[in-house]
């Protein structure tokens, strides 16, 4: 895993949506809406977190998943210029940032699909595009507008790892690899191999859904996947009061640390919003406190840091709540999130003084439906996660000597911190209680 990810929080934007571009890109001339993200980059490290993860720039069709274009930037977005004053900004502040590429699929006007659709068999470009048994072009999970690229053509990992290596030549730090977990792990080691040999602390995560995780690394030759079995576990568990839940998905969670970092979240571009996701409101906390006390290399999806809602829905548009138009400024946000946000800050305040929280070891101590204690702990270092769903005052046994509240609130009686109904704390511990 690249160095600097050891220290990385990352903010997460969809741009298409965060600039409020049109949904069709129709052959316009390029408006460089990128800049609006400049305005951005102060409050993304006023949050405290240091990498910026970009959801698509390439030149694509519609939505930013059916790119068109891999060596140039989605006209709606502006132009290369654009994305590399805005990495520059970025790099001035010492953010680090990561592009959103999709070699899986690509969208129908990809110019060298066109060609195969034009002239068959006759175009140099025929072996590129996966096939069914019925001949006709495959697509990604039933969408027309996605052609599946063949990743048993040696051309197409060539054409891949250009497309990577040409970007990170332009100052950015990494890659996030969409649909990773439909394309062979064979196919993303001749990529990574090649990228890795000329951008050795390139970053490259693959989205993995489902599927053997370790794998990815292993056989891929990736630095981390995305963590959706935690994701899913954190608001499952808070919903429905039962703890053992994140308490076996935390155990799963702490068997891949043995093989690499996971990156985690609570929400993405593809998901309904956590604010939106719970059940009760007041669990909120509760899932962030999971976040920033865990293993992992963690995400905030921009606008959870606010409170912002947003259900995700299987039609067309159905994204569109949870990848909206951002107002100018961070000032011409809402008030009404400034609680949240102070949270986000607090949690992520915690997580920098402890950055070994990245490697941490999960424990889980006391366990019921509705209490949970767990420690982390790393060369030393602890810390204890009590988190409380009941109605009622919860009671849990720390060791003698843990004596600092690094965040929440709890008044320890000796051995015995008392957490409040629905409350949470979050205390440090003696070097010795490993």
């Amino acid at each position: 895993m690249a160095y600097w990810t050891e220290h990385a929080i990352f903010w997460h934007v969809y741009p298409l949506g965060f600039v409020g571009a049109p949904a069709s890109a129709n052959g316009a001339e390029p408006i460089p809406r990128l800049k609006a993200l400049e305005p951005w980059l102060d409050h993304l490290l006023e949050l405290g977190a240091n990498g910026l993860l970009l959801g698509p720039v390439l030149a694509s069709e519609t939505h930013g998943y059916d790119t068109v274009d891999h060596y140039r930037i989605d006209p709606r977005l502006g132009t290369s210029d654009d994305l590399t004053a805005l990495v520059a900004q970025a790099h001035q502040r010492g953010i680090r940032v990561v592009l959103d590429g999709v070699f899986n699929h690509v969208g129908r006007g990809f110019a060298k699909l066109t060609d195969v659709e034009q002239r068959g068999d006759a175009s140099p470009w025929h072996g590129w595009f996966a096939r069914g048994e019925d001949g006709t072009l495959a697509t990604f999970e039933g969408h027309h507008r996605l052609v599946e690229l063949n990743h048993d053509e040696p051309a197409v990992a060539d054409y891949v790892a250009d497309v990577l290596n040409h970007w990170l030549d332009q100052g950015v730090d990494g890659w996030r690899l969409d649909a990773a977990y439909a394309v062979p792990a064979d196919f993303w080691r001749q990529v990574s191999d090649r990228v890795h040999q000329s951008h050795p602390e390139a970053w490259l995560l693959g989205e993995t859904i489902h599927g053997d995780y370790p794998a990815m690394i292993t056989a891929g030759g990736l630095d981390a996947v995305t963590q959706y079995e935690l994701w899913k576990a954190i608001w499952s568990s808070l919903n429905d009061r039962n703890f053992h839940e994140l308490a076996h998905a935390l155990a799963r969670h702490q068997e891949l640390l043995d093989t690499f970092v996971p990156q985690t979240f609570l929400g993405n571009h593809d998901v309904t919003r956590i604010a939106s996701r719970l059940t009760d409101s007041r669990h909120l906390a509760h899932a962030v406190v999971v976040l920033c006390t865990v293993a992992g290399v963690p995400s905030i999806y921009a606008g959870d840091e606010h409170g912002f809602t947003g259900v995700k829905e299987d039609r067309e548009g159905g994204d569109d709540e949870i990848r909206p138009k951002f107002p100018a400024t961070p000032a011409d946000l809402s008030p009404l999130g400034i609680g949240v946000y102070r949270l986000h800050q607090e949690l992520i305040s915690l997580r920098r003084r402890h950055p070994w929280l990245v490697r941490a070891h999960t424990t889980v101590l006391e366990l019921d439906n509705e209490r949970l204690l767990y420690r982390s702990t790393k060369d030393g270092h602890v810390l204890f996660v009590a988190l409380n769903l009941a109605e009622r005052d919860a009671w849990f046994t720390v060791p003698a000597g843990t004596s600092t509240v690094e965040a929440g609130h709890a008044e320890l009686q000796g051995d015995r911190a008392p957490v409040a109904e629905h409350g949470w704390v979050v205390l440090s511990g003696p070097e010795d209680s490993r």
